[in-house]
């Protein structure tokens, strides 16, 4: 049996009236493909209100944003 590198995983989980939370190491890039930053963990706005979209700056919480209806799988 041969070995292989294993596959880096990334778990992106939509938090209940805030943002998605990103874990595993990741780059997130702006429209032009630059780097913004390349991190381990990181919370992306959802509500669409952040000043420093991507990211989450907590809005939500001051908005009192709520989601529509909780996230589902697809089917």
């Amino acid at each position: 049996m041969s070995e292989s590198a294993a596959e880096p995983v990334v778990t992106i989980t939509s938090t209940h009236n805030g943002p998605y939370e990103v874990v595993g190491e990741v780059q997130i890039l702006a429209s032009d493909g630059t780097v913004v930053r390349e991190t381990s963990k990181a919370f992306l706005c959802r509500c669409g209100h952040s000043q420093n979209k991507p990211f989450c700056d907590g809005h939500h919480r001051r908005l009192n944003w709520q989601e529509d209806q909780p996230d589902a799988a697809p089917q």
